[in-house]
């Protein structure tokens, strides 16, 4: 899928982050959560490349899970962002990491009525303790973390223009 916004960034920016997997990742991420804060509709999530909404998705995904956990993702609403994950982390060699989250989407899917209700900050550490199998996912997640973003930083090193335009300055 071509993306309808390819940000510009310079070359020397991305030969400085390359080293880097986080700063690479950052660089190519930041961008995209400038332009969907500018917009401020996830329907821009529709024009981007798989790359490019994997970033993003998994930009979300760290920042809540290792934060707060799978359950804070969940119940902060942003379910809507798993579904093509494991495919797209498949898809930059990161099958482990794939796995952690398809099995996220069962556990949701199994608990949805739990999940998917409003709750008190009382309520809401109560799920921890009532479902257990997310600290096993969240250790899961936190153990594979770093493998899969020199996975996602390799996968566009290899592919760069799926994520920006580069520009010669």
């Amino acid at each position: 899928m071509k993306s309808n916004y390819l940000p510009s960034i310079p070359r020397e920016a991305i030969v400085t982050a390359e080293g880097d997997s986080n700063a690479l990742f950052d660089l190519l991420v930041e961008p995209l959560h400038e332009e969907l804060y500018r917009r401020q509709d996830f329907t821009f999530m529709d024009e981007l490349t798989e790359g490019q909404q994997l970033f993003l998705a998994y930009d979300y995904l760290r920042a809540q899970v290792l934060q707060g956990g799978f359950l804070q993702f969940l119940v902060n609403g942003y379910v809507g962002l798993l579904p093509e994950m494991p495919r797209w982390l498949t898809k930059v060699q990161a099958q482990e990491m794939a796995e952690v989250i398809d099995d996220v989407l069962k556990v949701f899917v199994l608990n949805i009525e739990l999940l998917d209700k409003e709750t008190t900050t009382q309520e809401f550490a109560g799920l921890y303790e009532e479902l257990k199998e997310f600290q096993i996912l969240d250790d899961r997640f936190t153990s594979l973390h770093d493998d899969t973003m020199n996975r996602l930083a390799h996968y566009a090193k290899d592919n760069l223009d799926e994520f920006a335009t580069v520009a010669e300055v």
